[in-house]
């Protein structure tokens, strides 16, 4: 069944490809589908379009899907295109001509979008749960260990004493700097398209602002050319939210591949989490942030594949956006996983004490040699020469007792700041935290 049947026989080959994955991927849109149809039966029963009792018929169909769907039992069958027709051919086998009436004043076009729109908005809602939960952990580990030293590199060299406590609690600001992005690409999925039609409106007397209102919109995308400019452009500004903070979870997992090597042993996973070689029995892998890494660098490339696909495109729909389904749900997926699986494992890694006190990170402390000469009284271009004629002519003897001061430093971390960056962002975030 296809909603656009006009009774002429399509190649089986042509439908075959033209239908692509929409059977297996519109199972991601199915919830958001039946929720905006009930919406548009509604609207169309306040209108006059619909009587009462076609609309009490349509709702109870409509919530029979929505159970099927949270009993896991819907399925788009082999007849069906995709979604939409599914959903209609459902309604009419049961309802007859209230279901062949669903459709009125509405193309496929502004029902696909408004699907689209309110997975996006859902999916946002959800990557910033997992997200402020990880966040929670990261400054949880912060404080715990905000008195453990670790060497900080540049260029891969030991260059200043950081801390665990540091590390930790940059991870979880940054995070949350990424969730600016999912709230800029929720701001863009939270405009209403339903009643645009094929992007030029409709001659019936439709209530917009009705459906805006009950599907939870925040706004409306008023012009119905401007409503349909924004399949293409929802996409890629959560591909971008998607990427950066995918490039977070990619840099702290590099980090932690590391710092748990052999050479560095800063940090040790349990053996549970590590998996072993075929040949070397010593080995003990921590593959798990090493596919974080490597799952997170391949999503850094999302937004470039949707600009891809749709670049050059002009106004209004193109079948070419079809595409974006297959290119942009999986990877979706996949951080909501990554973000699961950090979860899971963060907080099992343990941390090794008194790193600084081997003798190989001595030069970490030179800085400090520097900054006792400048408070004896030695301006900072001599002292740094002496200090560094030490390090060349092995006199050097490093200075281990220092003490940070100002805020975001190894010794005032500043976690009540971050701790209040976390709550202002939960006060006035659009993204109510939900799983």
């Amino acid at each position: 069944m296809k909603i656009w049947d006009k009774g002429i026989a399509v190649d089986k080959k042509i439908e075959q490809f033209t239908v692509g994955r929409d059977r297996e991927l519109d199972l991601y849109l199915a919830p958001f589908d039946v929720q905006a149809s009930a919406a548009q039966a509604n609207m169309l029963a306040a209108a006059g379009l619909l009587s009462a009792a076609e609309n009490e018929q349509l709702q109870q169909g409509l919530q029979a899907l929505t159970q099927q769907l949270e009993a896991g039992t819907f399925v788009i069958e082999p007849e069906y295109e995709d979604v939409h027709s599914k959903i209609e051919a459902y309604l009419t086998e049961n309802f007859g001509d209230a279901g062949k009436k669903i459709h009125t004043a509405r193309s496929r076009n502004d029902q696909v979008l408004t699907a689209l729109q309110l997975f996006l908005k859902d999916y946002a809602r959800r990557a910033a749960a997992r997200t402020l939960e990880l966040v929670e952990v990261l400054l949880t580990k912060a404080e715990t260990h905000q008195t453990d030293l670790m060497p900080g590199y540049t260029h891969f060299q030991a260059a200043m004493p950081s801390s665990f406590g540091l590390w930790f609690s940059a991870y979880a600001e940054h995070l949350l700097l990424d969730l600016s992005l999912f709230e800029a690409a929720y701001t863009v999925a939270d405009q209403n398209p339903l009643g645009s039609g094929a992007g030029f409106g409709s001659s019936f007397p439709i209530n917009r602002l009705q459906t805006t209102r009950e599907l939870g919109f925040g706004q409306l995308a008023v012009s119905s050319v401007g409503a349909q400019l924004l399949r293409g452009k929802t996409e890629r500004t959560t591909a971008f939210a998607v990427a950066g903070m995918a490039a977070t979870l990619a840099k702290m997992a590099y980090d932690l591949v590391l710092y748990n090597s052999q050479d560095l042993a800063f940090v040790e996973l349990p053996a549970a989490f590590t998996t072993g070689s075929s040949i070397m029995p010593h080995k003990k892998n921590p593959d798990v942030f090493e596919l974080i890494r490597g799952r997170c660098q391949v999503l850094q490339a999302l937004p470039n594949t949707l600009l891809l696909a749709t670049a050059g495109l002009p106004s209004g729909y193109h079948r070419d956006f079809q595409l974006l389904k297959e290119i942009l749900f999986e990877p979706l997926t996949q951080l909501l996983d990554i973000l699961d699986i950090v979860l899971f494992a963060l907080p099992q890694l343990r941390i090794k004490p008194d790193l600084l006190n081997q003798s190989k990170y001595d030069a970490v402390f030179s800085v400090e040699n520097i900054n006792q000469l400048i408070q004896a009284g030695v301006p900072f271009r001599e002292a740094y020469q002496q200090v560094g004629r030490s390090v060349e002519d092995g006199s050097y003897q490093p200075h281990r007792e220092f003490a940070t001061t100002h805020l975001g430093s190894v010794h005032n971390l500043g976690l009540p700041e971050i701790r209040a960056k976390v709550a202002q962002f939960r006060a006035g975030s659009k993204l109510t935290p939900v799983r």
